[in-house]
Formats: C-alpha cells, structure tokens, sequence
C-alpha cells in the first residue's frame, strides 16, 4: 500500500468516526467468507456499516479526529473489523444474534455516545441500551399515564356528581 493510498484510507476512516456516534470494534478473524459475507449481509440489513481495518491506520485516524477514544485505542491489537451505526445498541444485536451459530465476531470494544465499553463481556449490557428513540416513547408514555389517569377518573367522578346534584335537585323540587 503506498502513502497515497494509506492517505486516503487514514482519510476516509476519519470521516467515518467524526459522522458516526455509535462505533464498535470487532475481532472477526477465522470467520471463513461466507460467514463473513452473511455477517456483512446482516449488518446491511440493520444500516450498520462494516469495514475491516489496520490497526495501525485506525490509530492514526483517531489520533486525529476531535473525539476522546481513550481506552478504546488499547483494543487495537489482531484483526479489526469496524462496525458504524445510528442506533446504539443494533451492532451488539446483530454481534449477539451471529454468535448463536458462530463464535465471532467478538467485541473488542465500542465507542456509544462518548462513553466506551471494553470487552466482550459488556456485550449484554450494550444490547440492552435504549435508543434515544426508544426513551423518548418511554418518557411519552410515562408523561401519559397521569394524564390519562387524571382524565378517566374526572370522567367517571363527573357522572356520580351530576346524578348526585340531579338526585338532590328532584328532592328539592318535591320539597
């Protein structure tokens, strides 16, 4: 590979993590190509993007970029597979949902929301991040709920103190 083209790769890594919030880095070797190819294929399907990397050009790159990797640039060691998402918790998903027929890809760690996670063992605790878009329909329902509440028992209550004020009004009138 010439510098040119180290360059443009350095580059186009860059991009990547400066437009994406969700990163996870992944250890894909062994995974023969067809598995790979069903891997990439379901990463498709979920708008996750999948790219495989030198460490050595992933380093430089987030080197580079404002973000603070931390940690993160320690996990940079054998192969490295890239997985880029909207969605926080969709790659551990999609990592998860493979393993039960494959051992790979393992998670060497992620980057969500400038918190990282390093590890394999925090698979399980990625999967079960909320997306902003799932707490916001959380929050919406809990903003409901009182309101809702409120609302019915007015309601109800309003029937019992018309009948209530018709009741007495009939005892007047007869009175």
């Amino acid at each position: 590979m010439t510098r040119e083209e180290k360059a443009n790769m350095i580059e186009s890594i860059k991009t990547n993590l400066d437009t994406n919030s969700t990163i996870y880095l992944t250890d894909c070797s062994g995974l023969d190509a067809e598995t790979t190819s069903k891997l990439r294929r379901a990463c498709f399907k979920s708008n996750i993007k999948m790219s495989i990397v030198k460490n050595t050009l992933l380093f430089k790159a987030m080197e580079s970029v404002d973000k603070d990797f931390g940690e993160l640039k320690s996990a940079l060691k054998g192969n490295t597979a890239l997985m880029y998402s909207e969605v926080g918790n969709a790659p551990a998903k999609i990592i998860k949902n493979f393993r039960k027929k494959s051992e790979k890809p393992i998670l060497k760690g992620a980057f969500v929301e400038e918190s990282i996670y390093l590890g394999d063992d925090l698979l399980d605790t990625l999967v079960n991040i909320k997306s902003k878009e799932e707490l916001i329909g959380e929050i919406i329902v809990l903003l409901q709920s009182p309101t809702k509440n409120l609302i019915s028992a007015l309601k109800s209550s309003g029937s019992k103190i018309s009948g209530v004020l018709k009741t007495l009004s009939e005892k007047n009138e007869k009175n």
